[in-house]
């Protein structure tokens, strides 16, 4: 049975505005997903010691495995966060408790419980079968914490391999509630979704549907341009399709989204992963179209570009040989709370790069950090002497913008595609102020028991978690 989450007074994660959330106590704990590529063993949750006055600092300091196998945790996120604060639909008092870990394979969503442990603790197992018969949906993905209830994004159709769309779950007992969509208009493919939420605006992005992705990049389709290449923007509180804005189809993948925390703001940035042209990874910016004086209409526009890096055949994996160099592969973006810095993952390079986006139209790289790599292999300064498979992947920044964590693994089979000789796990940390490793903060191999890690969620919240309604 689930714990009462109901407090006389707002939880003290809850921040009003990202100033807020930005002054908040640093994380002592980062919950990381885990999972096992061969389907063998179940996928755990691993829980980190991200406090550097610990003696058990940067080490697994708790566990918990899954009951069933085969899952593919992927990405996960609160039951509760800031958004409950919101004027229009408080839930003032509910509390920041529960992870919320759906099975991108499986189709299972897990409710997890956080409170007085550190190991996280099962309350709930939502059945693949009824995300699917109340909302249509099958490969969840996506976890946001909104005013109205959970929205859980997800790859396939129930039985069908599309559309892909948005489920909500109820904010108390997670059960499935329905389709969020009203009238989704021409969007079919999907990925990741976010909002400007004073504005009553969504966005959503796309990558494939389930057949486009399980087994692998599928040549054919990637030089057909047939993986997403849109942004889909909403009417949020109507649940109704408005506008899309198509990046180019030879931008493939347009996956991360990350909007301005700050509610006043009207733009954001999306992640993509090539461009079949050249093998360049870019970033872009959504704002709004200031042709249209209403201010009702949407643009977006490319404002960084990462070219690929030239390389031996002899150095690369058969997806790659035959291109003669290294793309970047952006697979994750992340946008500091005070919206000063851009953290953009360059998966295939093996490089996490660091902008300073205070004017968004146009960034400006000041910093890097190398790690691992399909070529390069860079080592942590931990362990010099071991060339690292994978690249900085998943991308984590806590709420007062001093440390970015990163993980490894970007999925199943991709991982195998692009590391064919194995992606192996490992998590990092990295110091935003020098921009240079943590010595000190770097589990990997047999700390994670032979699973490879993904997503990091930071204890009481981080950058890409909640949202806010007060500037």
């Amino acid at each position: 049975m689930l714990g009462s989450m109901t407090l006389w007074k707002p939880d003290p994660t809850f921040y009003p505005s990202p100033r807020d959330a930005a002054e908040a106590p640093p994380e002592k704990l980062a919950y990381v997903a885990a999972f096992d590529r061969s389907a063998q063993r179940p996928d755990a949750l691993a829980v980190l010691d991200t406090d550097p006055g610990s003696p058990s600092y940067g080490t697994v300091v708790g566990w918990t495995d899954l009951p069933y196998t085969g899952d593919e945790l992927h990405h996960f996120g609160w039951n509760a966060c800031s958004s409950a604060l919101c004027p229009y639909a408080p839930h003032p008092h509910v509390e920041r408790r529960y992870l919320i870990v759906p099975g991108l394979r499986s189709s299972r969503i897990y409710v997890y419980d956080t409170k007085d442990r550190v190991s996280p603790e099962l309350v709930k197992v939502v059945e693949a079968e009824e995300l699917g018969k109340r909302a249509g949906y099958s490969r969840p993905h996506t976890v946001h914490c909104g005013p109205e209830g959970l929205y859980v994004s997800a790859l396939g159709g129930y039985g069908d391999d599309g559309p892909g769309g948005i489920a909500i779950l109820d904010h108390n007992s997670f059960d499935v509630l329905g389709r969020w969509e009203v009238d989704r208009g021409p969007q079919y493919l999907a990925y990741d979704f976010w909002w400007h939420i004073n504005h009553d605006v969504m966005i959503t992005s796309e990558w494939g549907t389930p057949s486009m992705i399980e087994d692998g990049v599928v040549g054919e389709l990637l030089l057909g341009r047939k993986y997403g290449h849109k942004l889909h923007f909403w009417d949020l509180r109507k649940r109704r399709h408005v506008q899309e804005v198509d990046l180019g189809d030879q931008h493939q993948m347009t996956l991360e989204l990350r909007p301005a925390h700050d509610p006043t703001k009207t733009y954001g940035f999306a992640g993509v992963v090539v461009s079949v042209e050249d093998l360049s990874a870019s970033v872009w910016l959504w704002h709004r179209d200031v042709r249209h004086g209403d201010g009702s209409r949407w643009a977006a526009q490319k404002v960084i570009t990462i070219p690929a890096e030239p390389a031996s055949p002899d150095d690369l994996p058969d997806v790659l040989k035959p291109f003669g160099a290294v793309p970047p592969l952006v697979t994750d973006i992340d946008l500091s709370v005070d919206d000063q810095r851009l953290y953009v993952s360059c998966w295939g390079t093996g490089e996490l790069k660091q902008f300073d986006v205070s004017d968004p139209f146009k960034p400006v790289e000041i910093g890097s950090v190398r790690l691992g790599g399909i070529v390069d292999r860079a080592a942590h300064p931990a362990a010099p002497d071991e060339r690292l498979s994978g690249g900085p992947q998943m991308v984590e920044v806590s709420r007062d913008g001093r440390r970015v964590y990163v993980t490894n693994s970007l999925y199943g089979a991709w991982d195998d595609q692009f590391y064919p000789d194995g992606v192996g796990a490992w998590m990092a940390k990295i110091d935003t102020g020098s921009f240079t490793l943590d010595e000190r903060f770097f589990p990997h191999g047999d700390d994670f028991r032979g699973l490879r890690a993904h997503q990091v969620r930071l204890q009481g919240g981080d950058a890409s978690s909640d949202s806010y309604c007060y500037p």
